[in-house]
């Protein structure tokens, strides 16, 4: 899958949540619950990139890239956190249930994704 298509189904996905969301939460929970979804999907696509950047350049090149992305993201997704709650003042429980549940839905889809890759990849060397 291209990280155009993946990139289009993450955000397709944060559209859907949030559209299912607007009417049970009040305003600012909204808000909260809506950056913490685009900052989970920033990730997610961040990650996707590098996974596909680094098919068929090696180990050492998948490795660089997956576990100095994730360090990397790790560090920028810790400092959004922190500026969102304590910079804009967003209500905590939305913004990281919010970004908790996307991380984990992208995470399987991420997994699924590259799993079907690399299946795919094995059975064109068959």
């Amino acid at each position: 899958m291209s990280l155009r298509k993946y990139s289009l189904i993450v955000v397709s996905a944060v559209a859907l949540l949030m559209t299912a969301l607007m009417p049970a939460l009040a305003p600012d929970a909204w808000r909260a619950a809506l950056l913490g979804a685009l900052l989970a999907a920033a990730n997610a696509i961040a990650a996707y990139g590098l996974v596909v950047w680094s098919a068929g350049r090696g180990n050492a090149a998948f490795f660089r890239a997956v576990l100095g992305g994730t360090l990397a993201r790790m560090a920028v997704v810790l400092a959004a956190v922190a500026a969102a709650i304590a910079g804009l003042g967003l209500p905590r429980i939305p913004f990281v249930a919010a970004l908790l549940a996307c991380f984990v839905a992208f995470l399987a889809l991420e997994l699924a994704v590259v799993h079907r890759r690399s299946g795919e990849r094995l059975e064109a060397r068959r």
